[in-house]
């Protein structure tokens, strides 16, 4: 007796199970290396690095494009490497520390004041290898690492300097320091720039200290003008000095060469003397008395001309010589 059902089928068949046919086996031998080409094949961008995996462990560093790695094998992580990450650390920015707020931005000084500082460190992924191995909080480490560095440098700085001159300094300086700790950490970390926005006092200090700040300038300006006075003065001084040295000279040489002139004629004078002493003595001795009488207002009239006139007598006595010679002096005017 056979039973009733479905008709057997003898060894010409496929063998596979009732209802799925070869084709559904090929539709799902494509879906699986589609779905495997999916988890395996990988883009990388420019600004971007990618990390692979084997089993866990550091396989090797993607290059830019289509990169393979294939699952379940290996995995991968892709990191922007060139972005631009910035962390904002200041009393306005305040975090939590084990539950309570905490202002960043207030530190103390070498001399033992106050500064409020606003500022930002700006960092980007230089190995995305030890990026992602050594570090397991990265923003947090950038961050206690970057306020314990502007500490230190603010710590062995006036406050003055950083108020006014020294921010790109300190700026420097912080930045070294972050990037030499973070090299320690082998972090793979890269700080791009420390950004200084803001240094000023406490708010609560804020209007005393502007107003020293003011007195401060106010010393500075008036030093300035007496600095300024002081040159003028000075230059002024020795301005008049150098003209009454100048003068002193000139009259010294004047009167050297004057010297020297009147030794010169004593000389010729005195050869001269020498070689014809009475012709010498008598010009000089009229020379003296025509010097010493020339402007004595006298007539003088030698004994041979007194005693030779008419009636032996001389000239007239009341003969007015000396009026005479005045009013042919006034006609001849």
């Amino acid at each position: 007796m056979v039973a009733r059902g479905h008709p057997y089928r003898g060894g010409g068949g496929s063998g596979l199970p009732e209802g799925i046919g070869r084709g559904g086996y090929v539709i799902a031998a494509i879906a699986l290396v589609g779905a495997w080409l999916a988890a395996s094949l990988y883009t990388v961008d420019n600004s971007e690095q990618s990390v692979e995996l084997r089993f866990g462990e550091l396989a090797g560093i993607g290059q830019p494009g289509l990169n393979i790695a294939p699952w379940p094998v290996y995995t991968y992580e892709v990191v922007p490497v060139t972005r631009e990450n910035v962390i904002n650390i200041g009393q306005n920015v305040p975090r939590q520390n084990n539950g309570r707020q905490t202002d960043a931005g207030l530190i103390l000084t070498g001399d033992e004041n106050i500064v409020d500082v606003d500022y930002q460190v700006v960092w980007n992924i230089a190995d995305p290898a030890a990026f992602l191995f050594n570090l397991a909080e990265p923003e947090a480490t950038i961050r206690a690492v970057s306020e314990a560095a502007m500490r230190e440098v603010i710590g062995r700085s006036e406050l003055s300097p950083i108020l006014n001159r020294d921010r790109a300094i300190v700026s420097q300086d912080v930045q070294a320091l972050i990037q030499s700790t973070l090299d320690s950490y082998q972090s793979g970390v890269n700080i791009v720039r420390v950004n200084f926005d803001k240094a000023d006092p406490p708010r609560e200090v804020i209007d005393a200290f502007r107003d020293v700040q003011a007195a401060g300038q106010d010393r500075v300006r008036l030093e300035n003008q007496a600095e300024a006075y002081a040159n003028r003065a000075l230059a002024e001084a020795r301005g008049q000095s150098a003209q009454q040295v100048q003068e002193a000279e000139a009259y010294a040489a004047q009167t050297v060469n004057e010297a020297r002139g009147e030794a010169a004629r004593f000389e010729s004078i005195y050869d001269a003397y020498a070689e014809a002493q009475d012709v010498t003595r008598k010009r000089l001795y009229l020379e003296t008395m025509e010097r010493v009488l020339g402007d004595v207002d006298k007539i003088i009239v030698s004994d041979g001309i007194a005693g030779g006139g008419a009636g032996g007598g001389g000239v007239v006595p009341y003969l007015p010589l000396d009026q005479l010679r005045r009013g042919q002096g006034g006609g001849a005017n």
